[in-house]
């Protein structure tokens, strides 16, 4: 078959089966959207920034598990995807960017709208390629795919240049590949998951630390067994929220800088750790020298560079979640799970001494009633985006997540600007789900131009923006550690919002009370459009328990009994 570079790309995207790709066009990538223009195998969502088309190519991809594509020009386009990439990075999401690039005639020249895309991409892909010839196009773009959602998945740039897409040459698409110098390790080692195993068998307070990994490798329905089988207590991390569900009795919750009072407090004092799919963050962590520090720890997780990088690890297993607990789980059969009575009654004690909560009160909404209640109306059928701050905690601590995928936010990297254009692609993935990004005043600004987006496609996914006209957590920093000096966070300035989003095609709704943040919602779910709901929550609320940055998780400041009300007038 011959064809153009630009058709090859758009037959490569069809033939790994792509339904929906997110971009904006520009020069060097003109011939491939002329391409677009002409097939019809795949949707193009249009965004309004480049950076919101890889955030929606992301949220795609984490709702489903496949590869979201993004396609942008070269220059400002890709620098402006730039972030969404180093986002994908941080939490191995797969992805393939598109990215065009100045005819090879004009590389190295400081061309017009020429930027080193591979190189600035190096640090924050997981792997990337400047296509050098149209002959490599076809192979190329296979392997992008393949390294993207093989091993630990990550986002992959394709760079092309101009002149490729243009040139006729013969396509034939690979059925297989073969990387000499990528062979990912899936089977993990039999001898070592017989001394973990035996490890947990002779432990007296094991605990099972679940990560993102989990959900990336799909292993979420094999964890819920075991854990029930053997009874042993489960804390999750920031990116693995739902993978045993919320009503799960053996999950003590969120655990790290702002995790709850016992899961910290279990990490504190286990006897082992039994981490699949975590990467030690040092959000989870807190002060290294006192993490688990009376614990032997067994990790296991798909990347080898992974494993020891921060703490030592007793029992290291290299190899995916899935196909290592499909070994070990039969082996865990003659655990007794009576056992860890006592250590489970302990944990109980921690929870019943301080639980997650928070003081609500009937003359303003507290944020944390507002992401509970938004639980209580929608529930297993929402799926949940945020984006970074105060809201994003809350979301995480207070709303009832029942599966894995149903929580789509940016861990590693924290990128404000993520929810909206993530809902967006979380909404093209499961349009028959309620769609929900939980944002802030701040955070909401930073891709507010995808309500024209969302508007122009028929995309209705609800923007519940928790207002405290503050970017709130680095306010709640300034008041715990910088005596109270709100240096660059007062945003009493602001747009309005439900006029911003009727100007935009969408609907707006104003909301002061429980009774109309009910109202609301429930008309919100009901719409065809893109919904802006400004919440006014409490402007000082914080969010606790919080471990001060450095300190050892055991060291919280935790939630007082009686509000400081003396703020609430400033």
């Amino acid at each position: 078959m011959q064809m153009s570079g630009a058709q090859m790309v758009c037959e490569a995207i069809i033939a790994e089966g792509v339904k929906t790709i997110f971009g904006y066009p520009g020069g060097a990538i003109m011939h491939v959207y002329d391409e677009i223009y002409k097939q019809t195998g795949f949707e193009h969502i249009l965004n309004r920034h480049e950076q919101a088309s890889v955030h929606a190519a992301d949220g795609y991809a984490r709702a489903t598990g496949d590869v979201g594509v993004a396609m942008v020009t070269s220059g400002p386009g890709f620098t402006n995807a730039v972030t969404g990439l180093a986002t994908a990075y941080m939490d191995s999401i797969p992805m393939v960017v598109i990215s065009g690039q100045v005819p090879s005639s004009l590389i190295g020249t400081d061309g017009f709208q020429e930027i080193d895309a591979v190189g600035i991409s190096r640090p924050c892909t997981k792997h990337n390629f400047l296509v050098r010839s149209l002959e490599e196009l076809p192979r190329l773009m296979k392997e992008a795919f393949y390294i993207a959602r093989s091993g630990r998945p990550g986002p992959v740039l394709i760079d092309i240049p101009k002149d490729i897409t243009v040139d006729i040459g013969h396509f034939e698409y690979p059925k297989d590949v073969n990387i000499p110098t990528y062979k990912p390790t899936y089977k993990g080692n039999d001898k070592q998951i017989i001394k973990a195993v035996n490890a947990i068998k002779n432990a007296k307070k094991p605990l099972f630390y679940i990560g993102g990994g989990v959900v990336l490798s799909n292993a979420s329905d094999l964890v819920r067994d075991i854990v029930k089988k053997t009874q042993i207590p489960a804390v999750e991390t920031l990116m693995a929220r739902g993978v045993l569900g919320a009503s799960n009795p053996r999950l003590l919750g969120m655990l790290g800088m702002h995790g709850n009072y016992s899961s910290n407090m279990a990490m504190s004092e286990t006897d082992l750790v039994i981490s699949l799919g975590a990467r030690f963050d040092d959000r989870v962590t807190g002060k290294l020298s006192e993490f688990a520090k009376y614990a032997e720890i067994i990790h296991v997780d798909i990347d080898a560079s992974n494993i020891g990088k921060l703490v030592d690890v007793d029992y290291p297993i290299v190899g995916d979640i899935t196909k290592v607990l499909e070994v070990m789980s039969p082996m865990l059969d003659e655990v007794d799970s009576d056992r860890y009575q006592e250590w489970r009654d302990i944990l109980t004690r921690y929870n019943e001494l301080h639980p997650q909560s928070f003081v609500d009160s009937d003359d303003v909404i507290k944020p944390q009633w507002a992401i509970e209640r938004i639980g209580q109306l929608v529930g297993e059928n929402a799926i949940i985006t945020s984006d970074v701050g105060q809201h994003q905690m809350w979301a995480a601590q207070h709303f009832p997540f029942d599966r894995p995928r149903q929580w789509i936010n940016s861990g590693g990297l924290g990128t404000m600007g993520f929810g909206f254009p993530a809902a967006l692609g979380a909404k093209k993935a499961h349009p028959e789900k309620t769609v929900i990004n939980i944002t802030g005043d701040g955070s909401i600004l930073m891709n507010v131009q995808e309500l024209v987006t969302a508007s122009e496609y028929k995309i209705p996914v609800i923007n519940l923006i928790l207002n405290n006209h503050f970017l709130g957590m680095v306010r709640q920093w300034q008041t715990f550690f910088y005596e109270e000096r709100y240096s660059q966070t007062d945003l009493t300035f602001q747009p309005n919002w439900k006029a911003l989003a009727e100007s935009c095609g969408g609907i707006g709704y104003d909301v002061t009370t429980k009774e109309e943040f009910d109202e609301a919602l429930k008309d919100a779910i009901a719409q065809d459009k893109v919904c802006f709901m400004n919440v006014i929550v409490n402007r000082f609320e914080n969010v606790l328990p919080m471990v001060p940055s450095g300190g050892a998780l055991f060291n919280m400041i935790l939630p007082q009994e009686e509000e400081d009300t003396s703020k609430e007038t400033k």
